[in-house]
């Protein structure tokens, strides 16, 4: 059974991407094709705010390239010295620091380099985080990347369709990624469409898949490939 995952390959790229690996295990076969291309944005901001942890009671990575955005703004040479050298670092890790979701809790090379200790990364979605954040607390949140449609991405999807055929079943991992492909998809399966079992990486991307008309028939319990797999399989 083929199963098509819209997202990017595992980072750096060396090695089998874990989804890939945890749907072969299940005897699914997975092709993963990128939608999203990422541009990084107001990290002159960013490092104003990380040069006062005073002003914040703690610090929260929604994603990946959140983590990204924070190393970006560390190679800056004056951040930089002032983050290793005049014990920045250790004031952020006196507070409190969260990541959504193991896959940005993951990253543990980088989080290492940035040498700030996190938490939370079971919770898997905003509103769980929000619940392990017991106490309410003011939020100041800060946009440090924009998403587009992936330059590769019209000629993957097409390709994939005109060797593979239909899959047995597609993942959306964001709401970005159904706003940019779907009307894609939904050319390219025709009369087909509603033989896909569509799934959602979380809840967020289910609601916006929901919005756009699909019937979600899974979502994943967690953010991970184990638990997305499992769903699956389990609706095919």
């Amino acid at each position: 059974m083929k199963v098509l995952l819209l997202k990017d390959p595992k980072e750096g790229g060396l090695g089998p991407d874990p989804y890939v690996q945890e749907f072969a295990s299940l005897g699914l076969q997975a092709t993963l094709i990128p939608i999203l291309s990422f541009e990084f944005i107001s990290l002159q901001d960013l490092s104003k705010k990380l040069s006062h942890p005073e002003v914040y009671g703690g610090l929260i990575f929604t994603s990946p390239r959140a983590v990204d955005a924070v190393m970006l703004c560390l190679g800056e040479k004056a951040i930089s010295e002032e983050w290793n050298n005049n014990s920045l670092k250790e004031r952020w890790n006196e507070k409190s620091i969260y990541v959504v979701g193991k896959s940005t809790a993951n990253l543990g090379k980088k989080i290492k380099e940035i040498g700030l200790a996190t938490q939370g990364e079971d919770t898997g979605n905003a509103e769980k985080l929000a619940e392990y954040i017991c106490n309410s607390v003011p939020l100041e949140s800060i946009t440090v990347y924009q998403t587009s449609q992936h330059p590769c991405f019209q000629k993957a999807l097409n390709d994939y369709f005109s060797e593979q055929g239909i899959p047995e079943s597609i993942t959306f991992f964001s709401p970005s990624g159904v706003k940019f492909c779907l009307h894609t998809i939904k050319k390219l399966a025709g009369e087909y469409i509603d033989k896909i079992k569509f799934a959602a990486i979380g809840p967020t991307t289910a609601d916006a898949m929901a919005t756009e008309g699909l019937t979600v028939s899974c979502t994943a319990e967690k953010p991970t490939s184990q638990d997305l797999a499992a769903s699956i399989r389990r609706v095919l």
